[in-house]
């Protein structure tokens, strides 16, 4: 009796876990929602994203595409993010940039330095690294293969015999490079039961994002919820904290291309704080005047700097 007591109270539990979802609203005896679940929007952009693979490339041990179209879709469709493309669509625009270098281009092509977008945040989608022992081998430690005997389990956080998958989402900012945010998500075979009934419709567009496999096998529908999981957390948590990738970093350092003087104000005829010789890196604080700009050095010294003394370090 009391087995089945925890199984049911388990059971109300992931419910209760998939409900913010749209996976289960309901849980009663002997019935399953056809309701698909709905990937979480934002009324307004946080910042401009690149979506990046993860170093193992563990998918290809399951027959499935790169998770990052799969993450590609989910930013798509939530409006949350900008998205910036950092790898085929990359490749061929830096070919296009190539022929406009070499004069290859019709004039009037517009295609030059200083175009391109810059992202203010990575995501990278990989899968729980789990450490653990089975039968008294080692499970874990590795990303990518399938372990010889070990019930098709993959190293980390997919298994094959049980349909289960548990991931990371890591959101990080790339100008000071902190991690904004770092959500897993966990799935598994039974939290398909809305499949029957919604699951062309939610899966429909996966193809023509360069997802398919996720839509058409059963570990992949279970990788894509458990996906689906961490990013309505990560959606969650950035709406929280209401990140501003411009604004919370410093601005970029700038080095002296010509000999100059530290000015107390903004004005040559102010107190003088210090020389300064080409190639010292100062740092600026935001603050302007005119062509003045305020900043300070590596020891601490603070005053002002006419722009058409120094250029952007490198």
């Amino acid at each position: 009796m009391w087995r089945t007591g925890l199984k049911t109270g388990l059971t109300m539990a992931v419910a209760a876990g998939l409900t913010g979802l749209g996976v289960i609203s309901s849980v009663q005896a002997g019935e399953k929602d056809t309701k698909p679940p709905e990937i979480p929007t934002c009324d307004h952009k946080i910042g401009t994203l690149a979506v990046t693979e993860p170093e193992k490339r563990w998918w290809q041990d399951l027959n499935l595409e790169s998770p990052e179209a799969l993450i590609k879709i989910f930013v798509s469709q939530s409006h949350c993010f900008t998205l910036v493309d950092r790898g085929k669509g990359l490749a061929a625009a830096q070919a296009e940039r190539a022929l406009a270098g070499e004069g290859e281009m019709r004039g009037g092509s517009n295609i030059g330095k200083g175009q391109m977008k810059a992202a203010d945040y990575v995501l990278v989608p990989d899968i729980v690294n789990q450490n653990g022992n089975s039968g008294g081998r080692h499970i874990g430690g590795i990303l990518g293969g399938l372990v010889p005997g070990l019930g098709g389990v993959l190293l980390g956080g997919i298994s094959l015999k049980s349909k289960t998958a548990d991931v990371v989402l890591t959101l990080t900012d790339v100008r000071s490079t902190e991690q904004v945010s770092l959500q897993q998500g966990h799935a598994k075979k039974t939290d398909l039961g809305w499949g029957a009934g919604g699951g062309v419709g939610f899966f429909g567009g996966f193809a023509a994002g360069g997802a398919s496999s996720y839509a058409n096998t059963e570990i992949g529908q279970v990788v894509t919820m458990a996906y689906l999981d961490a990013f309505a957390k990560l959606v969650t948590d950035v709406k929280a904290i209401q990140p501003n990738a411009k604004a919370d970093n410093v601005s970029q350092s700038v080095s002296m291309s010509k000999p100059g003087k530290l000015y107390a104000q903004a004005s040559l005829k102010s107190a003088v704080v210090r020389d300064l010789d080409p190639g010292m890196t100062l740092y600026p604080t935001g603050e302007k005047e005119g062509i003045w700009w305020k900043v300070t050095d590596e020891l601490g010294n603070e005053g002002w700097v006419p722009s058409s003394l120094f250029q952007l370090a490198k």
